[in-house]
């Protein structure tokens, strides 16, 4: 049954299930059930219960890791099959990155992650990110929010030299930053909109940004 695929799908998000995961959506496809369907009601609906079970701490970073992996493996299968011209509703648009001279990621790729399974088309432009490039692909996929991580008290001050030249071109697009030194003090003080601490609360944020 295709809903009992779905919910199998689901549930490998939830149990971390990375090993087997591509193989269970090779069979839903293969089964005629909707790609769309499988990600919005299984793949999304898996990972945000794991944010939620971390919010709640109940589980810890490597299982949110692990649940994150696991909807990525399955989205690689599934996302192809979706019939051209369908799209999921999205949430709004975000481009995403670790700021310049910072390599730090997994709170950058559990945020990206987390967003795509809340319904946000994300663009991610990766790690150690010059500001000019931030500012660029602004003006080009025009993005409801824009979203930073820093991981050193170093390079927080990049953050800044993004935020200023594009507030004074585009004062409604939305700034959401994040990383171990920010703190929600410094967030304003650059200029942001918003600032989380976690990757779950980063899905939240946002959502009150775009609306």
């Amino acid at each position: 049954m295709p809903e009992d695929m779905v919910k199998q799908l689901k549930n490998a998000v939830i149990n971390y299930e990375m090993e087997t995961i591509a193989d269970l959506a090779k069979s839903a496809l293969k089964a005629g059930v909707d790609p769309l369907v499988a990600i919005e009601k299984g793949l999304a609906e898996g990972i945000k219960t794991v944010g939620e079970r971390f919010g709640r701490g109940e589980i810890y970073l490597p299982e949110l890791v692990m649940g994150a992996e696991a909807m990525k493996t399955a989205l690689a299968v599934l996302e192809p099959s979706v019939p051209k011209g369908q799209h999921r509703a999205s949430a709004g648009k975000v481009v995403i990155g670790t700021v310049q001279d910072d390599i730090h990621e997994i709170g950058k790729n559990l945020v990206s992650t987390m967003l795509t399974a809340n319904g946000f088309e994300v663009v991610d432009l990766g790690v150690n990110v010059p500001s000019a490039d931030f500012l660029k692909k602004a003006d080009e996929v025009k993005p409801h929010m824009m979203a930073m991580s820093a991981l050193m008290t170093t390079t927080m001050p990049r953050m800044a030299e993004v935020i200023t030249p594009l507030k004074k071109k585009n004062k409604a697009i939305k700034i959401l930053v994040g990383g171990a030194p920010v703190t929600d003090t410094y967030a304003k003080e650059i200029g942001a909109d918003g600032y989380s601490g976690d990757a779950s609360g980063a899905v939240d944020v946002a959502k009150k940004l775009v609306r």
